[in-house]
């Protein structure tokens, strides 16, 4: 895990994040510990959920008993947000039995009492219930108006710029980092794109692995995604309005599609240069301590010749969190830096309006007013985006560039990285 640490330097204080340094054998305890951290979270949820109902039928019943009986039916909402809660637990126990064992090359052991739910933190239970609303996002009918405003236009550029009557698309590789439950990355996987889906965090590869590996039938599961919500709800059965997933047979890819998901830090896993020809971000670039270190992972792997596609807004992970790096620029400066590594912009609009897991019965609705871009890294610069000096010497180099020009190809699997099985 990354460790942010205060550092003093000419000019002033800094924060620097590095990795703490720890033998092979600390940093497998620290990943075994992270990893059922996130387990117990999972198993908490029922224990956290009634915690709040308990809560609420506390505070209505402390009201005097003549606006108790002004309202006859809280009660029984409270009760069927319980019931709603015991069914998202089922669903939530179905998806950590599936994790256990779910990395190729990793094992993280048993615990003594599997079945104990121990206390989670209040920041890892809204990770939880924000994993639970991204199964509407991403594999929900409800998701679908979500989906086409953000999923489509990457798909639509994706699929203009390596059209399948010019390219022999199974040879075009698209890397999608924070992918998420994978559904973006499976839809262009199922064009016939090569394509990888790249995820950090343990809440989203468990569920991806789920619904990915072991949901076939479908809507055959249902989650109650807006019981979490006590506020701005219009009637009370909006709380426990029921989505079903998935809603198109994960299962159904082509047997020829090559579609993997990658788990791991992108940063730190993606190395190999000039490796992709397409690097696909949506509602990421944001979720970095330095977006600058994502643009240059993004330059250095991408071929010569090779695009970056972005849509999402600026909606900084780590502002505001404690001893933790967090760099927040304009997108004009991020921008600039895009055009100072060499990358050329060939398509650019400053206003794509979208949302986010948005609950479309809830009274508070946030409209994204997103960046979306195509830029290329060009054929004839070096990697460090400075043009050769010396013109001949140019010239016979992209030459040689030309007749040595490496066809859209797959990318290579990568050793070390955590792939799921």
């Amino acid at each position: 895990m990354a460790e942010t640490t205060g550092e003093a330097a000419k000019g002033g204080p800094y924060f620097h994040k590095e990795r703490i340094k720890c033998s092979p054998e600390e940093e497998a305890k620290l990943e075994r510990q992270h990893f059922w951290r996130i387990i117990d979270a999972f198993r908490f949820y029922r224990v956290h959920v009634e915690e709040q109902v308990k809560r609420a039928e506390r505070q209505f019943l402390s009201l005097p008993k003549r606006h108790q009986n002004m309202l006859p039916n809280v009660m029984s909402n409270l009760a069927r947000i319980s019931k709603c809660a015991d069914h998202n637990q089922e669903v939530l126990q179905a998806i950590i039995h599936n994790s256990l064992h779910m990395f190729e090359n990793i094992e993280y052991g048993e615990r003594e009492d599997p079945r104990k739910a121990r206390p989670s933190t209040t920041f890892d239970m809204d990770k939880l219930k924000s994993t639970i609303k991204q199964f509407v996002r991403d594999w929900s009918d409800v998701g679908r108006a979500e989906r086409d405003s953000c999923y489509q236009p990457i798909i639509q550029e994706i699929q203009r710029l390596f059209p399948n009557d010019q390219y022999d698309v199974s040879k075009v590789s698209v890397l999608v980092p924070g992918a998420g439950l994978g559904r973006l990355a499976w839809e262009i996987a199922r064009l016939g794109y090569t394509c990888q889906g790249n995820e950090w965090s343990f809440f989203m590869l468990f569920s991806s692995n789920f619904v990915l590996n072991r949901c076939e039938n479908l809507n055959s599961l249902t989650l109650y995604p807006w019981i979490h919500q006590f506020s701005n709800n219009k009637k009370s059965t909006d709380q426990t309005r029921p989505i079903t997933f998935p809603d198109i047979n994960p299962q159904s890819l082509p047997l020829t599609s090559d579609f993997s998901m990658v788990a791991g830090d992108f940063v730190e896993v993606y190395s190999d240069p000039e490796s992709w020809d397409c690097v696909a971000t949506c509602f990421f670039i944001d979720t970095a301590h330095n977006v600058i270190e994502y643009v240059e992972t993004i330059w250095k792997i991408l071929k010569p010749g090779g695009v970056w596609i972005n849509l999402g807004p600026l909606l900084y992970h780590f502002e505001n969190m404690a001893n933790e790096l967090s760099v927040e620029l304009s997108y004009e400066d991020i921008r600039t830096a895009i055009v100072n590594f060499g990358f050329q912009f060939e398509m650019e609009k400053e206003s794509v309006q979208t949302t986010y897991t948005e609950n479309n019965h809830s009274m508070l609705r946030y409209v994204y007013d997103c960046v979306f871009f195509v830029a290329r890294k060009p054929a004839d610069l070096y990697f460090n985006g400075q043009e050769e000096e010396d013109e001949e010497e140019d010239e016979e180099e992209d030459d040689d560039q030309l007749q040595s020009f490496p066809s859209a190809a797959k990318s290579p699997r990568r050793e070390g990285t955590d792939s799921l099985t």
